[in-house]
């Protein structure tokens, strides 16, 4: 059995993978433009033209497709079998036998896996780090990934302080059985919904439009679950990986935050050494 079975079998471990393909059914034009225009925009470019680009903990597959649809030659990893299936998934839908994109199963916490892929022009991982239950060392293994004057996107988890813990212990009742599961998702799924409705009332939003599609081409209803289950769980503030990359020869050139749920945006170069 993979390390991946083991830690789903034993609670440890959100099938990220099965939320992904569910996703892969309502995946359309605008949300893949969506996510190119993410990219553009936090990058500042207008294209990723002759770029090397790694995607750290690929998911669905979608950042890969619209890094690769900006022109980057892309290399896609995922330590869950399920989201690598996804990313081959979307390669076979719109870039087949493509060979300036490669997809492989592997872990961000594996330094010897890591190595063997080489150096890249932009490192990207959104949402991936804080799942692998070591975002530390993870933060540094992405590190030798890195050109010298090449960049880093992240995207993490932000600290709520008591709110975090609280979400931790939900996130872990979630994945430890099909009790837990039902619990937490007959709690908050209602919740979310309600909240969502009355933001659309009260912004005077089309409650289906604003379902249907979400920041960087994503699903609401998608990202609630993989809100409810994602475990492991670890957050951190922006100043801690601000400091964290600075002493390791990091500029920060991009910086979006958020005081409430979610991720904070980072990205930083590679000073020349």
């Amino acid at each position: 059995m993979s390390t991946f079975a083991t830690e789903v079998n034993a609670g440890a471990r959100f099938k990220f993978g099965k939320n992904w393909q569910s996703f892969l059914a309502v995946l359309d034009e605008a949300r893949i433009r969506q996510a190119e225009t993410a990219l553009r925009e936090m990058l500042g470019v207008t294209d990723l033209l002759g770029q090397t680009f790694v995607d750290v903990g690929s998911g669905s597959g979608l950042s890969s497709l619209a890094a690769r649809n900006l022109g980057a030659t892309v290399t896609s990893f995922d330590f869950d079998p399920s989201s690598v299936a996804c990313t081959h998934e979307l390669r076979r839908r719109y870039h087949a036998d493509d060979t300036a994109w490669s997809i492989q199963e592997g872990s961000v916490l594996d330094a010897a896996f890591l190595a063997s892929l080489g150096q890249f022009d932009v490192v990207y991982s959104w949402g991936v780090l804080h799942h692998t239950g070591k975002m530390w060392e993870a933060l540094a293994n992405v590190i030798p990934l890195v050109k010298p004057g090449g960049r880093l996107f992240l995207a993490l988890y932000n600290d709520q302080g008591r709110a975090s813990k609280l979400w931790r212990t939900v996130k872990h009742t979630y994945c430890a059985g099909w009790m837990g599961k039902a619990l937490v998702s007959s709690v908050f799924i209602p919740y979310f919904f309600g909240l969502a409705v009355i933001s659309c009332i009260l912004n005077r939003e089309n409650v289906f439009a604003t379902y249907k599609h979400k920041s960087r081409g994503m699903s609401v209803t998608h990202d609630w679950f993989d809100w409810l289950g994602g475990y492991p769980f670890e957050v951190c503030r922006a100043d801690e990986v601000f400091t964290f990359y600075q002493q390791r020869g990091f500029l920060l050139t991009t910086l979006r935050t958020t005081s409430n749920l979610g991720n904070n945006q980072f990205v930083f170069v590679r000073t020349p050494q």
